[in-house]
């Protein structure tokens, strides 16, 4: 996979370091993996967060929708958030505070090619959102 010990090392660091979220899950959505990112944007440790479904970051009303998608991807192995396509949605952290996130997903194979699970790279720009948002109000008031 990757050619040498300092790219091992360089991926390594990147995954678990990142100030991005990087979660990855099984087929079920049952999440295997959470790096400090994780941790800092949506406040579960990795010991909380290991073995349960991504329903923990997913508003509850968003929930349904969600799955739906999740299991088309599942079934035909394909998605446009994993081919540079930023999905943008509401998430919710630990403490029920809503937040805004951008992530695109990538696929993972076994060695036979079958989809087994899939990561998320995820970034909070709530921030970014509520700037944006503050700038239409704006622009609106001024074009009336």
């Amino acid at each position: 996979m990757f050619g040498s010990e300092i790219e091992k090392m360089v991926a390594e660091t990147i995954v678990k370091k990142s100030a991005d979220a990087i979660v990855g899950t099984d087929r079920d959505g049952c999440i295997n993996f959470w790096n400090a990112g994780c941790e800092r944007i949506f406040g579960y440790d990795a010991n909380f967060a290991i073995g349960s479904t991504l329903d923990i970051i997913i508003p509850a009303n968003l929930r349904a929708r969600h799955w739906e998608g999740w299991q088309k991807t599942i079934a035909t192995g394909e998605s446009r958030y994993g081919a540079g396509d930023l999905l943008s949605v509401p998430a919710v952290s630990s403490n029920g505070t809503k937040i805004s996130v951008e992530f695109t997903i990538a696929m993972i194979h076994d060695d036979d090619g079958e989809l087994c699970g899939l990561v998320a790279t995820i970034r909070d720009v709530t921030e970014k959102f509520s700037q944006m948002k503050e700038l239409r109000k704006q622009l609106a008031a001024l074009s009336t």
